[in-house]
């Protein structure tokens, strides 16, 4: 009598991994290794939320599985950790979405079309893939609490926000500095690096130099440089 069991086939593991998922799905694991360590210290994580009106890619699953090592070493080491997800749902990326929607271009196309309609369409886009990213954080295991994720754009986020930003301004540790941005003119806003990332590209400025003669100075002109010649 053989004491093993032969091994599944190869192709046998799609079927497998679904049959993981639905195990902890239908017995709750994840919530049930929060609540055996509802008297542990807790350890607190909230999730650097991904914006869910793009799809996720293979960088998305590099993060997230390195989200989930750390939480999870905690949990075992008897922490209560709860891990909380959550949503980003403003950002040029999503604007820009909107903007080529609409066939409209910067900031006097929106004030054109509507503000308010304008960030109520921004606001309806940002869960557009959203059963893609809970597929994707099933399938890699990923254990968070995507039932309570909050969600950037709602007014317990915002006020939250600012009442950590009053806390730093009453305890002294805002200060004023200066740096140097990347600057879009179009929309009267500063862009980080990852911005200027998706779209970088040299291009030509015109410019013009005129020379302005003083009436009163024969002899004498004024010379201006323009990039914005009329």
């Amino acid at each position: 009598m053989s004491l093993f069991l032969p091994a599944r086939p190869v192709a046998e593991v799609p079927a497998a991994e679904r049959d993981v998922i639905r195990f902890w799905r239908d017995r709750r694991i994840f919530e049930r290794s929060v609540e055996r360590r509802k008297d542990g210290r807790p350890w607190v994580w909230h999730d650097g939320p991904p914006t869910a009106n793009g799809r996720p890619h293979n960088g998305h699953v590099l993060t997230r599985v390195f989200k989930d090592v750390f939480p999870r070493f905690q949990t075992m080491r008897g922490r209560r950790a709860e891990r909380i997800a959550g949503w980003d749902t403003h950002g040029l990326p999503v604007e820009v979405e909107i903007e080529k929607e609409l066939g409209i271009h910067g900031r006097a196309g929106i004030e054109a079309y509507g503000v308010g309609r304008f960030i109520e369409r921004c606001q309806a886009s940002v869960f557009r893939y959203i059963r893609d990213w809970e597929e994707m954080t099933a399938r890699i295991g990923h254990w968070v609490d995507l039932e309570h994720a909050y969600v950037t754009y709602r007014r317990s986020y915002v006020e939250s926000v600012w009442w950590a930003l009053s806390e730093l301004h009453r305890k002294g540790l805002l200060y004023r500095g200066e740096k140097v941005v990347w600057w879009w003119a179009q929309g009267g806003t500063a862009l980080s690096s990852a911005e200027v990332g998706l779209g970088y590209r040299e291009v030509e400025d015109p410019a013009v130099h005129v020379a302005l003669p003083l009436e009163d100075e024969p002899g004498l002109s004024l010379l201006v440089w323009t990039t914005t010649p009329w």
